[in-house]
């Protein structure tokens, strides 16, 4: 029996039982993460990360995804809604006036690499009135269907970018953010709660990561000596990547998440899976 199988004979015979869990999984060539809230204490009950050693192919990421979802028994609950996040650098902002939903793939092939055959989606962001237009997986997202019926996706940076901006909807001044990852890093400027810019890059070692920083302050005459960096994601004090930057960028802190919800195990810091977490 399959695992879409047996989530559907689970259902069946638990249908008249009240559910209370939203599943939210993060989708990355070099791991998968998933995150469980009980909507009913507002309780985060599961939070994992499963990294690769490698990037893999969009069917090796199907593979392991199927094959935890055979293996965490908690991964074989009752969901009442999934949420799917894609992170790549397959994306694009887009202001909403100039949007038409017929140049998709247009959009994107000045600075991604595309496939005629990739799927293109996007998401439109409220907050500032542009569209972020992207490529998921769509054999991921056929799979999820397959198995839990109808569920909703959204790219990475969208969230991202979105909760930045209601962090700053009310600000005066510049802040230049920068979510962290294993081998990437995002990059969001405000300036009076208004967003600047957003970019992705990868990078292999601290060098690669503070030249693109400072590269993007001065392509923006932003002051080193003045602007506001503020921390997100897989990072703390004692990281290089945190020591490099103090060399160049005066003033550095930590973000917060912006969620009210309770945790039955500690996470790695209070800014840590700030995409995952809020993307409920």
């Amino acid at each position: 029996m399959g695992i879409g199988q047996k989530l559907m004979e689970k259902a069946n015979n638990t249908q008249n039982k009240l559910n209370y869990l939203d599943l939210s999984i993060q989708i990355n060539l070099n791991g998968l993460s998933f995150c469980i809230l009980d909507t009913d204490s507002n309780t985060i009950t599961y939070l994992r990360h499963f990294n690769e050693d490698k990037n893999l192919n969009p069917f090796e990421v199907l593979d392991r995804l199927k094959t935890l979802f055979e293996k965490e028994n908690e991964l074989q609950q009752d969901f009442k809604n999934v949420h799917v996040i894609y992170v790549n650098e397959l994306a694009t902002l887009v202001p909403k006036d100039l949007f038409n939903e017929d140049f998709l793939a247009d959009y994107l092939k000045f600075n991604c690499k595309i496939l005629k055959s990739d799927f293109i989606a996007y998401d439109t962001l409220e907050i500032n009135k542009s569209v972020n237009v992207y490529v998921p997986y769509v054999n991921i997202n056929n799979y999820i269907y397959d198995t839990f019926g109808s569920f909703t996706y959204n790219h990475f940076s969208s969230i991202l970018i979105e909760k930045i901006l209601q962090i700053e909807k009310q600000a005066s001044d510049s802040k230049l953010y920068i979510h962290v990852s294993k081998d990437h890093f995002e990059i969001v400027v405000t300036k009076s709660g208004k967003l600047i810019l957003y970019n992705t890059f990868s990078f292999s070692s601290k060098e690669d990561f503070i030249y693109y920083i400072l590269f993007t302050t001065e392509q923006l005459n932003l002051n080193p000596e003045k602007i506001q960096l503020i921390f997100l994601g897989d990072i703390d004090k004692a990281s290089d990547l945190y020591s490099i930057t103090y060399k160049y960028i005066r003033h550095l802190s930590f973000g917060e998440r912006t969620s009210s919800y309770n945790y039955t195990t500690e996470t790695k810091s209070n800014y840590s899976d700030f995409v995952l977490t809020q993307s409920f």
